[in-house]
C-alpha cells in the first residue's frame, strides 16, 4: 500500500515530459518554447536539451524563468540522441513524453488533444498528429509539389499495416506530434545514438512492434521546412547516402516479430510458408522479403536470414525437411538478386560509354556537315559574284544593243534620205517641171 508522501509526490509530479531539442535555431526558438507553455494543457514539465548551440540559442532559454522549464545542455555536439535517451531515463517525471524540436510550433491545443486520446486508449502506446508544413517565415507553404505539403496527412492504421508500410520505406509519421508512454518509450530502447536521419523511424518500428499507435487527423503542429534543405531530413547528398545505409540497419527490427502470426499479419505473402509446427519464422520472412522488397540492396536482409537459417546445421535439416530448401536453392537466389546493383551499374556504365560513342559518331557527322555547308557557303558565294559579273558584263551588252540600235536608226534615215534623192532623179516628170524661180 503507498504511503502518503509516495502519493502526494506523484500528484505533483506533471503528466507530460516535454523534451525539446535545440541546436543553432535562435531564430525559431522563442516561438518553440511559447507554443508549449501556452498550451492549453498545463500539466507538464519542458525540459530543454541544447546541443551546445554556437548561435544565441542557449542565451535565449537560458533567459526563461518559467518553473516548469528545465534546461541541459549537452557535453559534446552530437551526442542529443544518448542525452535524450538520459533525460528520458533519469530525468523526465511525466507519464508521456511529448516530443518537440527548437524550429517547429504546435498548435496550442495539442497536449489536451493527445493526453485525451492516450487516457481513452490504455492500448495504445503513442499517438501521432497531421501537420502542417510552413516555411522559414512561419507561412504555410502553398506549393503542393513539396514533399512536405501532405506526407503527414496520414490515416489510423493497424500497427500491422503500419509496419509494412516501414519496411517498404515510406516515412510519414511526423515526430514533434509524437506523444508517447515512457513506459512504451523505455521498453523499445529509446533513440540509438548512431541513427542520425531516420532515428525517429526506427523506434517507431520497434514501438509498433508491441503496441498500436493513434494519428490524430488534426494539423496540431507546424512542421517547419528550411532553405537549402537545411532540415536533418533535407535532400542532400550526404543526408540521402546516410538514411539509405539506416534504413538497411532499421530492417534488422523485423526480427524481432513475434510471431508467425504476426508475420502473416504485416505480410500476407508469408501464408504460404506456414508449415505448421515446422514453420520457420526468420526463413519464411527472408523468402517473403524477397518477394516484397524492391531496393536491391534492401534484399541483402533477406538473403542474411536465409542465409543464417541453412548454416545451422539443425534449422538446416528442418526447412530442407519441411520447405526442400537448401544450400544449392540459397546459391540460386544470391546469383539472382544484385543486391549491390553491381550488374544494374555496368550496364549503365556499358550505356554511357555507348551513349558518349553514339555522341561521338554524331559530332563528327556534325563535323562533316559544317563542312559541307562552309563548301557549299563558299561555293554560293563565288556563284553570287559570277551572277553579279555576268549581270555586269548583261548591262554593259545591254549598253551597247542601245548604241548599235541608234547607230542602226540613223543608218537606216540616211539611206533613206539616198534612196529618195535617187528615186528623184530618175523621175522624168520632176524633170520637165520648170523651176519657177
Amino acid at each position: 500500500m503507498q504511503s502518503v508522501i509516495e502519493i502526494r509526490e506523484r500528484m505533483e509530479m506533471p503528466r507530460v515530459s516535454v523534451i525539446l531539442t535545440s541546436y543553432n535555431h535562435a531564430k525559431y526558438l522563442r516561438e518553440a518554447i511559447d507554443s508549449v507553455l501556452n498550451q492549453s494543457y498545463s500539466d507538464f514539465e519542458l525540459i530543454i536539451l541544447d546541443d551546445i548551440s554556437t548561435d544565441d540559442s542557449w542565451e535565449l532559454i537560458d533567459g526563461y524563468s518559467d518553473t516548469r522549464i528545465k534546461a541541459i545542455r549537452s557535453r559534446s555536439n552530437g551526442e542529443i540522441n544518448l542525452l535524450t535517451n538520459q533525460v528520458v531515463a533519469d530525468i523526465a517525471e511525466g507519464e508521456y513524453i511529448a516530443i518537440h524540436h527548437s524550429d517547429d510550433v504546435w498548435e496550442l491545443d495539442k497536449l489536451s488533444k493527445q493526453v485525451a486520446c492516450l487516457d481513452r486508449n490504455p492500448g495504445v502506446g503513442a499517438v501521432f498528429t497531421d501537420a502542417s508544413a510552413i516555411g522559414e517565415n512561419g507561412v504555410l507553404l502553398s506549393d503542393s509539389s513539396n514533399p512536405y505539403f501532405h506526407i503527414f496527412n496520414q490515416f489510423d492504421r493497424p500497427r500491422h499495416e503500419w509496419l509494412r508500410f516501414y519496411f517498404l520505406r515510406n516515412w510519414a509519421l511526423c515526430d514533434p506530434s509524437a506523444l508517447i508512454r515512457k513506459s512504451c518509450f523505455m521498453e523499445c530502447g529509446s533513440y540509438k545514438a548512431w541513427f542520425w536521419q531516420i532515428n525517429d523511424f526506427d523506434l517507431w518500428v520497434r514501438l509498433l512492434l508491441r503496441h498500436d499507435i493513434r494519428v490524430l487527423p488534426e494539423r496540431l503542429v507546424r512542421f517547419r521546412v528550411r532553405e537549402n534543405e537545411a532540415n536533418r531530413s533535407g535532400n542532400r547528398r550526404d543526408s540521402r547516402v546516410r538514411s539509405t545505409y539506416e534504413y538497411f540497419k532499421l530492417l534488422e527490427n523485423y526480427r524481432d516479430i513475434p510471431s508467425f502470426v504476426d508475420v502473416c499479419a504485416i505480410f500476407p505473402e508469408a501464408q504460404k510458408y506456414d508449415r505448421g509446427t515446422q514453420t520457420d519464422l526468420l526463413f519464411a520472412l527472408g523468402l517473403t522479403a524477397l518477394e516484397v522488397l524492391t531496393l536491391p540492396f534492401a534484399k541483402l536482409f533477406a538473403l542474411d536470414l536465409l542465409r543464417e537459417a541453412i548454416s545451422d546445421p539443425i534449422r538446416s535439416a528442418a526447412i530442407k525437411s519441411a520447405y526442400g530448401f537448401g544450400i544449392k536453392d540459397l546459391v540460386r537466389l544470391t546469383g539472382e538478386h544484385d543486391v549491390f546493383s553491381l550488374e544494374e551499374v555496368a550496364e549503365l556504365r556499358h550505356g554511357v560509354v555507348a551513349r558518349d560513342q553514339r555522341i561521338l559518331e554524331i559530332h563528327d557527322a556534325l563535323t562533316e556537315c559544317e563542312a559541307q555547308i562552309v563548301n557549299l557557303t563558299k561555293g554560293e558565294a563565288e556563284r553570287d559574284e559570277l551572277i553579279l559579273s555576268l549581270d555586269s558584263q548583261l548591262s554593259e551588252c545591254a549598253a551597247r544593243v542601245e548604241i548599235l540600235t541608234q547607230e542602226l536608226s540613223e543608218r537606216d534615215r540616211s539611206i533613206l534620205a539616198v534612196r529618195r534623192d535617187i528615186a528623184a532623179r530618175n523621175d522624168p516628170e520632176r524633170q520637165k517641171i520648170p523651176d519657177k524661180s
